[in-house]
């Protein structure tokens, strides 16, 4: 009996010793529980900006590399000091207003700038460390390129400018298509039913920042019933030269551009006979007019010589260009002239801004041509033809341009747009 009753009591003391298990509240009641939140880098330039106060600003004007670090506790002789150090990678004068820089400083009681960060663009950015050392440097934000397929097609009421809107593109690639055929195709007499197609690159940092267009890698046009085909061509890998040829290896680029502006309407072509707005007479107008808003740019329409830059009460503002001894070029009512008589000038450089002066009665650019020493119509004209590609390059040319030759016979024309293929740098 006593051997029954000590087990009894045994079992009760070992039942009544043992933990009563507890639930969630009671855990939470009796434990002390240490969250540990983990603070994760904001990496941004090569630093983790966790580590830094940091200003970020733009470019102001009267703002100077100096000032900037004097306000954020750096003394004088410490940036003549960077200045100096910095000036084989970047001449702190020449930050540009409306430029995005970061000033990193020190997290202690006087937080002063250990670092500053220029960006000239989206893409590349230029740092000087003086944390202790100085150390300044170039870099560049990894970019994505994502491959664009678009076309369009031209209708009567609407323009290429439009057409390429609603296609997807955005300003920077047409006005880059443009510059592709500007030899090749007058834009401004475009017709119902012209066409194009395009392949190119588009720019994205960190995914999703759109960073503008990259070069056309091949493009189709089709105008008046005729195919235009150009496609870009790097022809000395070492130099980084490169080009536009059509699908025979010929250069796109010809001797003379289309027209002396980017953005324009004609208004006035050459012609024997014309009623003069200002002087209100019949007499012949042996020139182009190119009306434009005042302002706009100017570019010599082929490299030459300025033998006349001056004014007059009828041509107002003027440049005159000879290019050879066969051609000569001249740019008529400017508001500003940028170039003086002897200097040389390159094909497509500014020469001049489109103005009213003389006997204008609107902003606009009276173009005039001459060959072999008589005024004739440009646009009449049958002009210099560009060399062929060297015969060392054609067989890389026609092998790199006929899967991408097949790739634009292939896309259709409507809204279509692709993105076809995804590359990083």
């Amino acid at each position: 009996m006593k051997r029954i009753f000590l087990l009894v009591w045994v079992l009760v003391s070992v039942f009544a010793c043992s933990e009563k298990p507890k639930n969630d509240k009671e855990l939470v009641e009796n434990e002390e529980v240490k969250e540990i939140k983990e603070i994760q880098p904001v990496v941004e330039f090569g630093y983790d900006l966790n580590d830094f106060v940091v200003i970020k600003d733009t470019i102001k004007s009267g703002d100077s590399f100096g000032e900037l670090l004097a306000r954020n506790h750096i003394s004088y002789p410490r940036v003549y000091e960077i200045a100096n150090k910095a000036r084989d990678t970047f001449d702190i004068r020449k930050l540009q207003i409306g430029k995005p820089y970061t000033i990193l400083c020190s997290k202690d009681s006087l937080q002063a700038a250990q670092c500053f960060i220029y960006q000239p663009n989206s893409i590349d950015y230029v740092v000087l460390d003086f944390t202790d050392s100085i150390i300044t440097y170039k870099d560049r934000k990894p970019v994505k390129f994502v491959e664009k397929k678009v076309s369009g097609v031209i209708t009567e009421n609407s323009s290429l400018s439009q057409t390429m809107l609603e296609a997807g593109m955005g300003y920077d690639v047409a006005e880059r298509m443009a510059r592709v055929f500007d030899y090749t195709i007058d834009f401004f007499t475009l017709q119902e039913g012209d066409k194009f197609k395009l392949i190119y690159d588009e720019k994205f940092i960190d995914d999703t920042i759109y960073a503008g267009s990259g070069r056309i890698k091949g493009a189709l046009f089709e105008h008046r019933g005729k195919e235009f085909y150009a496609f870009d061509f790097v022809t000395d890998k070492k130099k980084g030269a490169r080009g536009y040829y059509d699908e025979d290896a010929n250069e796109m680029k010809r001797f003379f551009l289309k027209a002396p502006l980017d953005i324009f309407r004609i208004t006035s072509r050459y012609s024997p006979r014309r009623f003069h707005p200002v002087q209100k007479r019949w007499k012949a107008h042996k020139g182009t007019d190119y009306a434009a808003p005042t302002g706009t740019p100017i570019r010599v329409t082929a490299s030459g010589t300025v033998i006349k830059s001056s004014y007059t009460a009828g041509n107002g503002n003027y440049v005159k260009v000879k290019h050879n001894n066969t051609y000569t070029t001249q740019y008529l009512h400017m508001s500003k002239r940028l170039v003086k008589p002897g200097q040389y000038v390159q094909q497509g450089d500014i020469i001049g801004l489109v103005g009213s002066t003389g006997l204008a009665t609107g902003p606009h650019v009276c173009y005039r041509f001459w060959k072999n020493g008589k005024q004739v119509d440009p646009l009449r004209e049958v002009l210099p033809p560009s060399d062929p590609l060297d015969e060392n390059l054609k067989e890389e040319f026609f092998k790199a341009i006929k899967p991408l030759k097949k790739r634009l016979d292939a896309i259709p024309y409507d809204d279509f747009v692709d993105e076809e293929l995804v590359t990083e740098l």
